[in-house]
């Protein structure tokens, strides 16, 4: 995510990450594995109806670090280049 983050913006949490996909503006989504079902299918199923490419493999903890936060994050989605992301 790292090299990513420098060619686009990062929505992170469920709600920014689901505004992302919806809006056609999320290239890339992270969901943490420790993450609750609930939103895991959520946002896999977001994804998979707007053909958003997912990567597992990543606790709540780490992935809120790669986002710069100080708290866990559940999901993240990595936004188009200039484009402002929802967060």
């Amino acid at each position: 995510m790292q090299q990513s983050k420098a060619s686009g913006r990062v929505a992170a949490g469920l709600r920014q990450t689901l505004r992302a996909v919806s809006s056609g503006k999320a290239r890339r989504v992270w969901v943490a594995d420790d993450a609750a079902e609930r939103i895991v299918k959520e946002v896999l199923e977001a994804c998979e109806k707007n053909r958003v490419p997912v990567q597992r493999g990543v606790s709540m903890e780490k992935l809120g670090r790669m986002c710069r936060l100080s708290v866990p994050c559940a999901a993240a989605a990595l936004t188009a280049n200039g484009e402002e992301s929802p967060t």
